[in-house]
């Protein structure tokens, strides 16, 4: 459910040098001045500890100023060096979301570590990417857990989700699913596992994909009933439909789906020549 993103190629030192120069005309040049070496070892930080919070603490001295940072992000001039890379970073040609992997192209951007506790990583473009509203809504500040664990997968730096990191188990009765689950693949390591786990959990996605998957079922067996009448093959057919859904990504909630049909014997059996519903 979540998507591998290209980590955004800039010189961090060099960028915020840029953004400490256009500060000098005004009223908070002193203050930019001032913590601009101290700027440049927290960001040095966050990508040397791939944006863990659990090792990143807040820094008392940006949330002091925490309305100077965030400003940076919230109102930049068109001429400033930000300006671009924002632009950049809200480009929308994602047609789903990277957090979650539904389907939609997100609106807006998310502070992987909230602006509003990390405002010095407020324009920091590793620290920034598209999410849908609905992911936004559910993550909010959150960071850890208790245990001082992230509770979220990072989209730059956490590799292993170039491959499928959920499974989709699916129970009869085939004829209309009363009982489905998402769990963390079988494949990753338990630090990965748990992760993912944390990651489903505090953005509701397995609600959320109970949704569409009942409608998607629906639609499967709709299409399995043409299938059958037309005596087409439905492995092969299905097959070129998890492929179809893989092109957006491994891990959208399409090939997430259609994985877990083809990979269910039982399932696959009774599409092939169990008692379809008579209602569809």
């Amino acid at each position: 459910m979540v998507v591998r993103l290209i980590c955004p190629d800039a010189d961090q030192n060099k960028f915020i040098d840029e953004v400490v120069e256009q500060r000098q005309n005004g009223r908070n040049a002193k203050f930019f001045t001032k913590i601009k070496d101290d700027w440049k070892a927290r960001v040095k930080a966050y990508l040397r500890e791939n944006g863990d919070p659990a090792i990143i603490k807040p820094w008392q001295e940006a949330l002091s100023h925490a309305t100077t940072f965030k400003n940076l992000y919230l109102s930049p001039d068109e001429n400033s060096v930000q300006h671009p890379v924002l632009t950049n970073l809200r480009s929308r040609e994602l047609q789903l979301c990277p957090a979650c992997g539904e389907d939609g192209t997100p609106n807006t951007l998310d502070h992987y570590l909230p602006k509003q506790t990390y405002p010095e990583f407020s324009i920091t473009a590793h620290n920034l990417f598209p999410m849908c509203d609905i992911c936004q809504g559910e993550k909010l500040t959150e960071t850890v857990n208790s245990a001082n664990e992230r509770l979220f997968v990072h989209p730059y730096f956490d590799q292993f989700i170039e491959v499928q990191v959920l499974h989709l188990q699916i129970r009869p009765p085939y004829e209309a699913p009363e009982n489905i689950q998402l769990t963390p693949d079988s494949g990753l390591d338990p630090a990965q596992s748990a992760l993912v786990a944390r990651h489903l959990v505090h953005l509701a996605i397995p609600k959320r994909y109970y949704h569409f998957f009942k409608d998607e079922y629906l639609r499967l067996l709709r299409l399995v009933r043409t299938m059958r009448q037309q005596d087409l093959n439905i492995t092969t057919i299905l097959e070129v439909f998890r492929e179809k859904a893989r092109d957006k990504s491994i891990n959208s909630w399409g090939h997430i789906f259609y994985t877990g049909v083809l990979s269910n014997p039982g399932l696959m059996d009774y599409l092939k020549q169990g008692q379809l519903p008579e209602k569809l």
